[in-house]
């Protein structure tokens, strides 16, 4: 399995307590695009509309500009394809916890391109400082240690 694009901002925005794994419904010259590289999730997000679960403001650059067909969107909803069971299951967990469905990386597994999605819970500004603080800490002691 390769990543094809992770969202790093998504582990600094918030807590992650569950990942999903999910398909997602794409479009041909989508699929030659992702598998390039020309993706980027950083600002996505997973709705739900009609019991249905849509990925939300993803970037897929199109592969070939000119070729690409008239009126495409680049930052279109996408559907994602998930059991019944687990999307009634998704809907209990947003709803009573209060928590978002974040698209943490997209990956291929054999020849279908799929995408992790995690429930998570938005970070306070002091959570976040703690982490830069604590990164800033371990950056020191690694140079120390270096020299």
């Amino acid at each position: 399995m390769s990543d094809f694009s992770k969202n790093q901002k998504a582990y600094f925005n918030y807590f992650i307590i569950d990942t999903v794994e999910a398909g997602i419904e794409l479009l041909g010259f989508e699929v030659k695009a992702i598998k390039s590289g020309r993706v980027n999730l950083a600002g996505s997000f997973a709705t739900i509309k009609d019991n249905q679960l849509w990925l939300t403001n993803a970037d897929i650059s199109p592969y070939q500009p000119n070729n690409t067909p008239t009126g495409y969107d680049s930052k279109r909803s996408r559907k994602l394809l998930l059991k019944r069971s687990e999307i009634n299951s998704l809907i209990s967990k947003l709803k009573a916890k209060r928590l978002t469905l974040v698209p943490l990386k997209m990956y291929n597994k054999g020849r279908l391109i799929k995408i992790a999605l995690g429930l998570a819970r938005n970070k306070k500004k002091s959570d976040k400082r703690e982490v830069i603080q604590k990164r800033d800490i371990e950056r020191e002691i690694g140079r120390s240690f270096k020299n």
